[in-house]
């Protein structure tokens, strides 16, 4: 494999290579469980998902981490407005983004390390800045000392002279450039011994620890949003390299989701959230929707482009289902070497995605000249590719027949009697009715399709696995 990834720091295409042969360590900014989570807060889930599973699929044993920020000044504020203790909100959310992230079938992480049970590595991260010059502690707050850092703003591209941290002055801060490791204990706010008093962590802190912790001084791969990249990335690398860690060698961002040109975000009020988008589509079609555009660009969020994708997924689906009809089973197969190139030049899913509609249309066309074992053959291409994008119709997380049969086996009973009257219209050149049954159909959801071997049916919302009707019995 010759994987190929855009690096923000250097901004460049550069070659990945682990830092262990064999071995990749991820680590991926994950939600500050501050509420509800928006289509916009996933798409990162989503998209280093792929990136994930690439690699697995290519024999590295993966180490991947997403830590949730259980503890922060919004976090605060929502609670207390809404009269709820910080820890019950900051869990509520949390469990949120948790039913978000198994809806879209993204995968587990390898751990989930939460802030709060990681201040013993805050303040020994803290401790070794203090004594090398690059942090200091002054009215019980820890900042660090951002001119002391030469290569400050090699991420983000910004001069000294320009950096805003979007956080307030602070007692005893020397310089406004500094940024808060470790904020001073307030009346009514939780906090934590440390040496330079009680207090809580900043933002900035913690992923630094959290990603020494589990992945060790130096790893492979850093991942987040584009809006990450400054100030919270830019911190992140001063304040563990000025430790003397090597930390992350490759660093990918996501775009956002927007709307009307602006990133989605609860400020702006244009946010729509994971369990009302779900009520508009199937979370796998959400999943390709998030998954479809490629990951460093915006995706701009509209309900037609998210029912075009849905669409798009439910043709691709509707083949492998067709498929599945007339074979004993659609074994994973190998995915094409144009797919191959496609996520090996940067995760470069559109292209991808062409390739999947080339192999489903020449499916489709085995298909409709009775070669059954190519169609098979390419059907099991597809189902290799869809897994590597978490959209495989397959994969149990997406499709259980025991769940799903009884309610299509009665659904299939009325719906065959329906193909029934309108195949006896039409053999009586009754149009009229034959018409008026296909409307009913169609009102009710139902899609038929006429082949050469009797009509086919499948749930137009879903694209559920279609049903051959020959003869009045459904196959």
């Amino acid at each position: 494999m010759t994987l190929r990834l855009f690096d923000t720091e250097t901004r460049t295409m550069r070659e990945f290579t682990p830092l262990v042969p064999g071995h990749a360590s991820v680590y991926l900014c994950g939600a500050t469980v501050q509420g509800e989570p928006h289509i916009g807060h996933v798409r990162s889930g989503v998209a280093f998902d792929v990136l994930r599973r690439w690699l697995s699929a290519n024999g590295y044993d993966v180490a991947f981490i997403r830590n949730v920020t259980d503890i922060d000044d919004k976090i605060l504020n929502k609670a207390a407005a809404a009269d709820r203790p910080w820890w019950e909100w900051a869990t509520t959310h949390e469990r949120a983004f948790d039913r978000a992230y198994c809806e879209l079938g993204v995968l587990p992480p390898s751990v989930e390390p939460r802030a709060t049970g990681h201040i013993t590595q805050m303040v020994e991260l803290m401790r070794r800045l203090i004594d090398r010059g690059h942090a200091y502690a002054s009215e019980g707050n820890v900042y660090f000392d951002v001119v002391s850092y030469p290569d400050y703003g090699s991420l983000s591209g910004h001069k000294l002279d320009d950096v805003h941290q979007g956080e307030s002055l602070g007692l005893g801060k020397r310089d406004p450039r500094d940024f808060t490791m470790w904020k001073a204990a307030k009346p009514g706010e939780p906090s934590w011994p440390s040496p330079w008093g009680p207090g809580r962590p900043g933002w900035h802190l913690e992923c630094s620890a959290m990603a020494e912790y589990y992945l060790g001084a130096q790893f492979d791969i850093h991942c987040g949003g584009m809006d990450l990249i400054f100030p919270h990335h830019e911190n992140e690398i001063a304040q563990s390299k000025a430790a003397g860690d090597g930390f992350a060698r490759y660093w990918l961002h996501n775009g956002w989701v927007t709307m009307g040109g602006e990133k989605m975000s609860k400020s702006l009020g244009n946010v729509l959230s994971v369990p009302n988008v779900l009520k508009q589509v199937r979370a796998v079609e959400l999943r390709f929707y998030l998954g479809s555009a490629h990951y460093r660009s915006m995706l701009e969020y509209s309900d037609k482009a998210l029912h075009d994708a849905a669409q798009s997924y439910q043709r691709i689906e509707a083949f492998i289902h067709r498929v599945a009809e007339r074979v004993s089973g659609i074994p994973v197969g190998k995915w094409t070497d144009g797919f191959a190139a496609a996520i090996e030049d940067d995760l470069a899913v559109p292209k991808a995605l062409a390739e999947i509609h080339h192999v489903v249309h020449e499916g489709n066309k085995a298909l409709e000249a009775g070669a059954v074992d190519a169609a098979q053959e390419l059907a099991g291409q597809v189902r290799a590719m869809l897994s590597i994008l978490g959209v495989d119709p397959l994969d149990p997380h997406w499709y259980t027949a025991q769940d799903n049969s009884a309610a299509l086996d009665a659904l299939d009973v009325l719906v065959r009697a329906e193909l029934e009257r309108r195949q006896q219209a039409r053999a009586q050149k009754d149009w009229a009715n034959a018409d008026a049954a296909r409307d009913r159909l169609q009102a009710a959801g139902i899609e038929v399709t006429d082949t050469a071997n009797g009509p086919e049916w499948s749930l137009a919302a879903t694209a559920s696995s279609p049903r051959a009707v020959q003869s009045g019995k459904a196959n």
